[in-house]
């Protein structure tokens, strides 16, 4: 009997156990879940309550308005329009080949556009689309509209677009934009500036373009857009405009750089004219050129290889990217040089009997017989190279290499531009640093004689010729040159006008630098480039220089006839006027032009020419650009692309 009232209450003291287990179970769970709420809902409530709205609230950037570029007298060189342009979203299109051939039946898609659509796809994995076609017309848009419902992935969008109206012109110094590549988006995070180009599909690639990126850019704006759990937008929130980027006021007067354009005609070469009272470039000519239109959106390859492989190279930049011997154009500096160090007086005189003998070596003038009896105008006037010979001998390369160094020879202008050569100016130091073994690092007193003539290690580029220059005519005046004169914001129109960088005044003894420069006149009238400047009605001053390709043996002479057209000597010309506080320096170099009269002095003839034809626009004050905008708003004006 006890057996069998035991085992009842054995089962259900089992069953209290077991309903204990369950309800501390059930105690550890409810502790668990509120212990949860509490840190979700208590302690990290305003974390989880800002990805909450995040998860609500998108925020869309706003890209800016990118600055444009305008010459000293507010012509627009760089500006912006929008058009429609036919996208492809690569991952949802199923059948890629056949879409573009479908889509080819609607709106017309070149090869070009195929090869240039393949490059960008390869290259831009961070777009979401990719254009297949750019700039259609209202009619391509309209066909595509009616059966945009066949192509899911394809659309229509409205984008912004760079335009450089005057195609080849000037196209070194402004540059161009393009999509921005994994190399940009690198230099974006290392300078901070990551989140200022969010939204931003495009960047500054070369010339000015890159130079003043972030000028031009602006500061990116954003809206607060609430969406849907689809992820549909519902409204906006919230709007922070963009700012536009500045615009540029450039000291480029583009009549002035059309003219040495075209007068450079289809011949490699380089000019650049500059103000050397302050630095202002008013001209900067490399010859060939090339479109920058085309590498907006990302050029063909056709167009590229072209570009790529032309022996004329007309993607180098001549005026800062290349260098070449002076010729007899150096002669003015070393005469500065030796009439200011006292190694020649004012009257001082030798008589040329057509060489100049150094050791077993004997170096031959431009003349046979001689020039007679020469002094300091006489000898650059005519350019008498013996007169440089026995100089540059007198001298030695120290006093010649020290005392020029004043002119920039030999190192950076300083020009806002990127990609500046420094050139070479021969010295003892440089020679150790350039060659290897201790033959060839030392000096030897019969290379300084070449070097007095603008030949042997002389290099230089044609703008630290035209630098040079202006340093010699204004009297010492050494500003940085520079394209970029002005800024103007872009919302208010007010310009800023920047003051020219890095004036320096040399103690040039004035009666010397007179001296030169009423010689240099004479080159215009009786000299080298009289031909060239017959009948010019403003006063100039020049000198001519002829710089050779390769090296002539001893006694050989020069036939021009002879030598292959890329073998020929190069063309120079150094100018100014007028001649009293001149305005204008310019250096002009054609590329295996030969005489320095024949081509480059009849180039420098035209420029001059044009100079004086506009010198009051040059020279006065460029009208400010917000009156021009009451009358025309140029971000609201498509211009007719080429």
């Amino acid at each position: 009997m006890s057996n069998q009232f035991r085992q009842p209450e054995q089962a259900l003291k089992e069953l209290r156990f077991r309903l204990s287990i369950a309800g501390a179970m059930v105690l550890v769970l409810f502790g668990i879940l509120i212990g949860r709420l509490v840190w979700l809902q208590i302690v990290h409530y305003s974390k989880f309550t800002a990805q909450a709205e995040n998860n609500r609230i998108t925020i869309v950037p706003l890209v800016p308005t990118r600055g444009i570029i305008l010459d000293r007298n507010q012509t627009v060189l760089v500006d912006n329009y929008s058009a429609y342009t036919l996208e492809i979203t690569p991952t949802k299109i199923k059948n890629l080949d056949e879409t573009l051939e479908q889509l080819s039946k609607i709106v017309k898609i070149t090869t070009l556009d195929k090869n240039r659509f393949k490059k960008l796809r390869y290259e831009s994995k961070r777009f979401e689309s990719i254009p297949i076609r750019t700039r259609l017309n209202d009619e391509e848009v309209a066909r595509f509209a009616v059966q945009a419902y066949k192509f899911p992935g394809v659309e229509i969008r409205v984008r912004p677009f760079r335009n450089y109206p005057y195609l080849e012109y000037a196209a070194h110094a402004l540059g161009y934009i393009g999509r921005i590549s994994e190399r940009d988006e690198q230099e974006i995070k290392e300078s901070n500036e990551a989140n200022n180009y969010r939204g931003t599909t495009y960047i500054g690639k070369y010339g000015l373009e890159k130079m003043y990126e972030y000028e031009l850019h602006g500061i990116t704006g954003f809206e607060e857009v609430e969406t849907s759990a689809g992820g549909k937008a519902v409204r906006v929130l919230s709007r922070h405009p963009s700012t536009p980027g500045n615009n540029l006021i450039l000291s480029l007067d583009m009549k002035l750089q059309i003219a040495a354009e075209r007068a450079l005609d289809n011949r490699r070469g380089a000019l650049v004219a500059l103000d050397p009272n302050n630095g202002n470039i008013l001209a900067m000519v490399s010859h060939p050129s090339f479109d920058p239109n085309l590498f907006v959106e990302g050029i063909d390859s056709e167009n590229w290889k072209i570009l790529n492989e032309s022996p004329d190279r007309p993607l180098l930049n001549r005026p800062i990217a290349c260098t070449y011997p002076p010729g007899s154009t150096f002669k003015p500096f070393m005469a500065m040089a030796a009439l200011d160090q006292g190694f020649r007086h004012i009257n001082y005189r030798m008589f040329d009997i057509g060489h100049f003998d150094f050791g077993k070596r004997r170096f031959m003038d431009d003349k046979e017989g001689g020039h007679g009896t020469v002094d300091i105008t006489k000898s650059i006037v005519e350019s008498c190279n013996t007169f440089y010979y026995q100089l540059g001998n007198d001298m030695g390369i120290d006093a010649i290499s020290s005392y020029l160094e004043n002119f920039g020879f030999g190192a950076l202008t300083g020009v806002d531009l990127l990609g500046e050569r420094t050139g070479v100016l021969p010295s003892r130091k440089w020679k150790q640093n350039a060659f290897k073994t201790p033959e060839t690092k030392r000096w030897y007193p019969g290379e300084t004689i070449s070097i007095a003539i603008g030949q042997g290690y002389n290099n230089y580029t044609p703008l630290q010729m035209a630098h040079a220059i202006g340093v010699l005519v204004s009297g010492g005046v050494n500003a940085t040159p520079r394209l970029v004169s002005g800024k103007q914001n872009a919302a208010t129109g007010e310009i800023e006008y920047l003051e020219p960088k890095n004036i320096k005044k040399f103690p040039f003894e004035q009666q010397y630098v007179d001296l030169i420069k009423k010689a240099m006149f004479q080159v215009t009238q009786s000299g080298t480039s009289r031909f060239a400047f017959q009948g010019a009605s403003y006063p100039s001053g020049g000198k001519t220089g002829t710089a050779q390709v390769f090296g002539l043996k001893q006694g050989e002479k020069y036939k021009s006839e002879a030598i292959d057209e890329r073998l020929k000597d190069h063309s120079w010309y150094i100018a100014f006027s007028p001649i009293d506080n001149p305005k204008i320096a310019m250096a002009v170099i054609v590329e295996n032009g030969g005489f320095g009269s024949q081509a480059a002095a009849p180039v420098a003839r035209v420029v001059l020419d044009t100079f004086w034809e506009t010198e009051v626009g040059l020279m006065g004050p460029p009208l400010p650009y917000f009156l021009e905008r009451k009358r025309k708003n140029i971000f609201e004006t498509k211009l007719t692309q080429p």
